[in-house]
């Protein structure tokens, strides 16, 4: 079950919501569990078992490390704890991809190529809810927040529907205290709605759309792909992951509000970056400083001198590329990525400081876009291929595959539209009424700001209205995020 479905918005929604509300406090976070289950068993029946492992044994975890608190022995059992959480995502997520490796390396010893083992199935959100385990231990050890005792509340927090199966990453210690007291207000409640509407009209009207014409595109071999429809591809799969990915955030963190939790934000507008680094502070920020707080530190950070940091940021990128998926694609996509900080570090950040505005705009645009090509490409080669194509590099058929076919009045609106909400436009334009309304003062200020709440009302009810009717019509729906 996702979001953006029928089921999801008018069946499971309305009833955990009317349900929790109609609990005491003491059975709402038994409620919420259960419903937190069945939204993860709907699609992944038997593997609702891996989750209910994981929280038991981290929860076993968490208490054993309290109670040797401050000795060698709460080292030992952290360690046991993490290797246990790594062990179960690289068991499903990762075991094909090392044994098709270790055959390839060792074919030359043996003769032959060794038989390879079927990836699986991969269950839904695992990379999300594992990152979540080992930080509820590590911020126990670390003293960050304290074991908890009741194993129904790390049931909770690890299994938690809203950020289950597609992020953002939530740390034990910003939530620990939600978990146990927390309350739901009207005002809280409206905004975490509004929230959720808006996170789904991204997803639904931008992302689908943006997808339904990038998907096609990479479907084309590409040595029949001109240069600009390569470049519309790449294009709109950057509006697509943004607008998804982003998306799929908004709805979590409204949809917590819901129910009383404060999420941190997960997306601060990346494509407005001046740098790559600034681009790293502004995407999937719950990854980033995931790993920035629990292996980048612990590695030295920059403390440690120049080589040391440079392996250090390799090192992380190199795992949050391999994080993404099981393919040297989304390895090389961390290591360019990591690449281009490195550089930065050892003084082109400083050189770009002194470029004009827009150069260090298009700068982080082609990086990042060039990035999303082995992303998206299933395979090393093919990624290689579409570069080659964007470039010019390649033959092309224009008869086949013109750029006609693909560009046609919706692609050019799904374009603008993610191009213009990829910037802070709106809450720049609601800011200036507010602050328009603000120094008029009186009656005069009132027009302001009765207009701002009328254009947001509007958006509301239109992008609700569009995002059921898109549904409704069965269009184009994909879920990105399987292999994560």
């Amino acid at each position: 079950m996702v979001f953006s479905s029928i089921i999801f918005l008018f069946c499971f929604l309305p009833v955990t919501l009317g349900i929790y509300f109609l609990l005491g406090r003491r059975g709402q976070n038994a409620w919420l569990l259960l419903a937190s289950l069945v939204f993860y068993a709907w699609g992944e029946v038997f593997y609702v078992a891996v989750m209910l492992a994981s929280i038991a044994a981290n929860y076993a975890v968490g208490v054993l490390i309290a109670a040797f608190r401050g000795g060698r022995w709460a080292r030992l059992i952290l360690g046991i704890g993490i290797a246990a959480d790594l062990a179960i995502l690289v068991f499903f997520k990762y075991s094909a991809f090392l044994a098709e490796n270790l055959s390839f390396l060792m074919s030359p010893i043996l003769g032959r190529t060794a038989a390879g083992i079927d990836p699986g199935h991969l269950p839904l959100g695992i990379s999300f809810f594992t990152f979540q385990s080992m930080s509820y231990i590590i911020d126990v050890y670390r003293g960050a927040a304290p074991a908890q005792r009741n194993p129904m509340n790390i049931g909770l927090y690890i299994a938690l529907f809203p950020q289950l199966i597609a992020g953002p990453i939530v740390r034990y210690h910003d939530l620990a205290r939600q978990i146990v007291s927390r309350r739901v207000r009207l005002a809280d409640f409206a905004a975490g709605v509004e929230r959720f509407v808006f996170g789904l009209g991204k997803k639904v009207l931008i992302a689908n759309n943006a997808g339904a014409i990038a998907d096609p595109i990479f479907a084309v071999s590409t040595g029949d792909l001109t240069a600009p429809v390569a470049w519309l591809g790449i294009v709109c799969y950057t509006i697509q992951i943004y607008f998804d990915f982003s998306g799929y955030s908004d709805m979590a963190i409204g949809l917590g509000r819901m129910f009383g939790f404060r999420f941190l934000e997960n997306f601060n507008y990346p494509y407005v970056s001046r740098s790559m680094r600034g681009f790293w502070r502004r995407w999937h920020i719950s990854l980033s400083t995931w790993f920035r707080d629990y292996l980048y530190i612990p590695l030295g950070g920059s403390r440690k001198g120049p080589l040391r940091t440079y392996a250090n940021l390799a090192t992380v990128f190199f795992l949050v590329g391999l994080w993404h998926g099981a393919s040297w694609n989304f390895v090389v996509w961390g290591l360019f990525h990591g690449t281009f900080l490195v550089l930065e570090r050892l003084g082109f950040g400083s050189v770009l400081e002194r470029c004009w505005r827009p150069i260090r705009h298009g700068y982080v645009l082609a990086v990042v876009m060039s990035g999303w090509v082995f992303f998206r490409a299933e395979t090393l080669s093919g990624a290689l291929g579409y570069l080659e194509a964007m470039m010019g590099l390649t033959a092309g058929d224009a008869l086949r595959y013109p750029l006609e076919a693909y560009l046609d009045r919706q692609a050019w609106g799904v374009v603008l539209c993610g191009a213009v909400f990829a910037t802070p436009v709106f809450p720049a334009v609601r800011g200036w009424m507010q602050r328009l309304g603000e120094n008029a003062g009186g009656v005069a200020g009132v027009m302001p700001r009765c207009a701002a709440a009328v254009l947001e009302n509007a958006a509301f009810v239109l992008l609700l209205a569009g995002s059921i009717l898109y549904l409704a019509a069965g269009s184009y729906n994909p879920f990105i995020y399987f292999r994560f």
